[in-house]
């Protein structure tokens, strides 16, 4: 279970899956030769977040932010019992909570929940099934959902055609009183704040963290893999807007590539966190200049 200092801020990852992924699922025209040529090219990539056939090493994780009071879970998966088109995600059975609880952090303890964004994989375990029903998994918990971004899902079909994941991960939360709509600048705590990340969706956020004179950054997936970093250029078949979503990353890899602000991708294999630095045309992680925030 990897963790993370960020000041007196701690950053917990709780991981659903890790699975090799196609780069063809995630990217138009990218084959795994070309992922192979790339990571010639920036031979940082490989082992950790290419293997030698191509394919790209990812996870599904929530991460979890204690600070200032606080316990902010970060994206919530793909969740248990979800009727799903992707096989991998249908009916789910697996022990979230469970390690969750293990990691220090029972459902009841947390105290906000934040979606960079109402994807599928990022909104799954804001509801479980109860009694044939889907409640909230945090009861004591505010979600934050950027209004943009609710409003566009509220009317527009899901990336799946028979997933209703706004039905069951998003608008029971709504209904139970426990969603607070907000702008994408928003602060939760004099440490934790969101900042526009726009592209992949309309209201998609970045969470930033800053305790202590560090600063970490949740990316959310204005960037699904580190190939991204290597090349800003590449946008996923999945961005509602790949133009606005390249130039997201233009604008703001040069502000984290300070060498000292870690980046935490919400999709990176392990090790999933690093400080972001330049390198030729783009920019490469570098996880053990970040070793010592490591817990």
């Amino acid at each position: 279970m990897l963790s993370w200092n960020v000041g007196s801020a701690v950053v917990t990852s709780i991981v659903e899956s890790e699975t090799p992924t196609s780069p063809r699922f995630l990217y138009e025209g990218l084959t795994k030769q070309v992922v192979l040529d790339r990571a010639v090219e920036s031979t940082w990539l490989r082992p950790h977040f290419v293997d030698d056939d191509g394919f790209l090493l990812q996870k599904i994780q929530c991460l979890v932010i204690e600070v200032d009071g606080l316990v902010i879970a970060v994206d919530t998966c793909v969740g248990n019992d979800k009727p799903r088109e992707n096989e991998h995600w249908n009916h789910l059975d697996g022990p979230f909570l469970a390690e969750l609880a293990e990691a220090g952090y029972p459902a009841e303890s947390v105290t906000h929940v934040v979606c960079t964004h109402l994807h599928v994989d990022h909104v799954g375990w804001n509801t479980r099934m109860v009694d044939g029903a889907w409640v909230p998994t945090f009861p004591n918990a505010r979600y934050l959902f950027v209004d943009a971004e609710y409003r566009h899902w509220e009317d527009e079909q899901s990336l799946f055609p028979t997933d209703d994941v706004f039905g069951d991960s998003v608008a029971p939360i709504a209904a139970a009183g426990l969603a607070d709509h907000i702008e994408p600048d928003h602060r939760l705590s004099p440490s934790v704040g969101l900042a526009s990340t726009p592209g992949h969706t309309p209201g998609h956020v970045s969470v930033v963290i800053e305790s202590d004179g560090q600063r970490a950054i949740i990316t959310g997936d204005m960037t699904h893999h580190p190939l991204q970093l290597a090349d800003p250029s590449v946008s996923s078949k999945f961005d509602t807007d790949p133009d606005q979503a390249r130039a997201t990353r233009e604008a703001v890899f040069p502000d984290w590539a300070d060498g000292q602000t870690l980046v935490i991708g919400t999709h990176f294999g392990t090790p999933t966190a690093g400080f972001l630095l330049p390198d030729g045309d783009g920019y490469r992680l570098d996880w053990d200049a970040a070793a010592d925030l490591r817990r």
